[in-house]
C-alpha cells in the first residue's frame, strides 16, 4: 500500500508534468478550477487549485473532501502512484471503476484529452 508521502510525491510529479506539458494536454488543463483527490485507502484528501496547467496550493485533510471541488478524483494510493508513473492507463482504470472522476460537463469535455 502506498504511503501518504508517496502519494504526495506522485501529486508533485503530476503537477510538474502538467506545468511542462505542450499542445492538447496543456490546453486541456488550462483551467481555473478547484481540485480534490480523495485517497480512500489512506482516508486522506488532497485539495488544491488547477490554474493555467499548474496545480497550486495543495493541502492535505483527513477523511473524504469536506467541500465539493469542481474537479473530483477518488482512487487508492497505489493507483495514484501507478497512474503518475505511467504504469496505469487512466481510461482503463476509470472504465474498471478503479478511478472515479467527477466534474461538470464542460470540464469533462476538456479533460477528455487527458483520457
Amino acid at each position: 500500500m502506498a504511503t501518504l508521502e508517496e502519494c504526495r510525491s506522485a501529486l508533485d510529479k503530476l503537477a510538474e508534468n502538467l506545468a511542462t506539458a505542450n499542445g492538447d494536454l496543456r490546453s486541456a488543463t488550462a483551467l481555473d478550477r478547484s481540485v480534490s483527490c480523495w485517497i480512500h485507502d489512506l482516508d486522506t484528501t488532497f485539495v488544491g487549485r488547477l490554474v493555467d496547467s499548474r496545480i497550486e496550493d495543495v493541502t492535505t485533510a483527513s477523511g473524504p473532501p469536506a467541500e465539493r471541488a469542481q474537479i473530483r478524483l477518488t482512487m487508492t494510493g497505489d493507483d495514484l502512484v501507478a497512474l503518475v508513473d505511467g504504469e496505469l492507463h487512466f481510461a482503463r482504470a476509470w472504465g474498471a471503476g478503479r478511478i472515479k472522476l467527477e466534474a461538470g460537463l464542460r470540464d469533462l469535455l476538456r479533460l477528455r484529452k487527458l483520457i
